[in-house]
């Protein structure tokens, strides 16, 4: 199957700190290759980086029965067309993040360092019923079994897109399947606990109050307004209703505290906060506070980068390049 290419420096994105952060939980790495394999908006995509694009391969679509077809014409296509903004979006490759980067590297020494490293680290624009779901999920687990609970979501109710490569992959369920009576119990069987209420309850909640309607609403609303409207749903504090601004609804100064975030701003930036046995709300609003007037109005992407650079599996991969803007690359590592 044919490459699609999108005209994208290096440093503007860097797919394996994207990617593998804790955003999205539907993306697999092939390291032999150093392919992408993953799912979003009911499409099955494979992509790949060289220093000057992001390539890209459709390999299955509910948008478009067609899809392999098209894809195999011209790249003037309107589908392939439409296709591109898809992935465009999804990585906000809109915004310039190289300058966005000087901006908050001269306001703190800390981002300085950090994103010598981790250049090219997007926000994705995720959307919303499958980042909620997820990050309910996501409640005292850790990334593997958060990855394994959110395909098991899709698999049970969400329509298959198609196989590849011996595997099956299925869209993220919609708020309606999710929302049935008969979904919790049938959770509790699958292993998810008690986050098997807090999934049938609140999709029950989104359909009562508009489904996606909904949501766009909260796009519309001030930071804090959305914040509070998330935290009526059942089981969603404050950690997860700050995901969702920031990862869906393009609230992107929200920022989402846990343990580790508060270890982070402890150590480099509060550190009368340190040695607190619990981040309780007014710990939790100081941190996110702090952040907001450190990095302004996009705080939630700034400091996800920090997150990036501070995590021990990123720290130990040998394989990321230091920065060295003295010169152009002639060859772009792989990541």
């Amino acid at each position: 199957m044919t490459w699609n290419k999108i005209v994208c420096n290096y440093r503007e994105l860097q797919l394996i700190g994207t990617l593998s952060g804790g955003q999205s939980f539907r993306w697999t790495h092939d390291k032999e290759n150093d392919e992408w394999v993953g799912v979003f908006s009911k499409t099955l995509w494979k992509l790949k980086e060289n220093d000057d694009c992001l390539q890209f391969q459709v390999i299955g679509s509910l948008l478009d029965n067609n899809t392999n077809t098209i894809l195999a014409k011209k790249e003037n296509t309107k589908s392939d067309l439409d296709f591109r903004k898809l992935l465009e979006n999804y990585f906000r490759l809109d915004m310039n993040l190289g300058n966005y980067y000087k901006e908050w590297s001269n306001k703190d020494e800390l981002f300085r360092k950090a994103c010598q490293q981790f250049y090219g680290i997007r926000m994705l624009r995720q959307e919303p019923v499958e980042n909620l779901f997820s990050f309910i999920c996501s409640q005292n687990n850790h990334i593997s079994r958060i990855s394994s609970m959110v395909e098991k979501l899709c698999s049970t109710y969400g329509e298959k897109i198609c196989e590849y490569e011996g595997n099956i992959y299925y869209a993220f369920p919609e708020v309606e399947k999710l929302s049935q009576p008969e979904v919790e119990a049938e959770l509790r069987k699958l292993g998810f606990g008690y986050r098997a209420k807090f999934i049938q309850k609140s999709a029950s909640q989104i359909v009562d109050w508009g489904g996606l309607k909904w949501f766009t609403s909260l796009q519309d609303m001030k930071y804090k307004d959305a914040k509070i409207e998330l935290m009526k749903l059942h089981g969603i504090g404050p950690k997860v209703a700050d995901c969702i601004c920031l990862m869906s609804l393009n609230h992107l100064e929200a920022l989402p505290v846990d343990t580790h975030v508060y270890q982070i701003a402890a150590q480099n930036y509060l550190p009368h906060l340190r040695g607190k046995k619990s981040v309780t709300e007014k710990i939790y609003a100081e941190i996110g506070d702090h952040f907001r007037s450190l990095y302004g109005d996009m705080a939630g992407w700034a400091h996800t980068v920090l997150f990036c650079a501070d995590l021990k599996k990123f720290q130990q991969n040998d394989n990321c390049e230091k920065e060295d803007t003295s010169k152009p690359k002639k060859k772009r590592k792989k990541l």
